[in-house]
């Protein structure tokens, strides 16, 4: 019951943190461009790379000592609570369409190559692999974790690719970055506490 509280957790941080994300309009575009399903095999494939990369960074965290991890941890879910609280959506929107520029191949395989480049390169760095690195660090599960995570990331791609445009018509954006946020603020305040305690 544990690990599945864990997942569940996961799935819907990571779930709400990347569907207002630049990479969500980035996909409803390039999806908007070329065939759906080389979008979703291409951008999923490449948050799945990201989750291993996330996966492997949170172990090297766990090994740093009490302080000094909590200080990170702190620091990674305030800067995501911000994130999320104060870059406009339209930033969002405006970065997601300058990655999906770069998507002009007209074959499957060229399209999906393209799709996970773009994505890769784009969320390299990004606030749902950061954030990833921060969960394995404080919940300790990495498998439970990467497995959470990716799927929460392919879903969102499939979203993307399959209906991106009519969803963002239905839920608002907005209320899911503020959502995000405050999550971030309580795995931030939570760090701090298990810091000062």
């Amino acid at each position: 019951m544990h690990l599945l509280t864990i997942f569940a957790s996961v799935f819907g941080i990571i779930f709400i943190l990347e569907l207002p994300d630049k990479t969500m309009f980035a996909t409803i575009l390039m999806a908007a461009k070329a065939r759906p399903l080389a979008i979703f095999i291409g951008a999923s494939s490449a948050f799945v790379v990201h989750m291993v990369i996330a996966v492997v960074a949170g172990r090297f965290l766990t090994e740093l000592p009490h302080t000094p991890k909590d200080i990170v941890l702190s620091i990674l879910f305030f800067a995501g609570a911000a994130y999320l609280l104060f870059v406009p959506e339209k930033h969002e929107e405006t970065e997601g369409a300058k990655e999906a520029s770069h998507e002009n191949a007209t074959k499957f395989f060229p399209q999906a190559a393209t799709a996970f480049g773009v994505i890769f390169v784009g969320e390299f760095g990004d606030l749902s692999q950061i954030q990833t690195a921060s969960l394995v660090t404080k919940l300790q599960h990495p498998l439970v974790i990467f497995l959470a995570a990716s799927l929460a990331l392919v879903t969102v791609t499939a979203i993307g690719s399959f209906a991106g445009s009519t969803v963002t018509r239905f839920i608002s954006m907005k209320k899911m970055r503020f959502g995000g946020g405050l999550i971030f603020i309580g795995f931030g305040v939570a760090s701090l506490i298990s810091l000062f305690s």
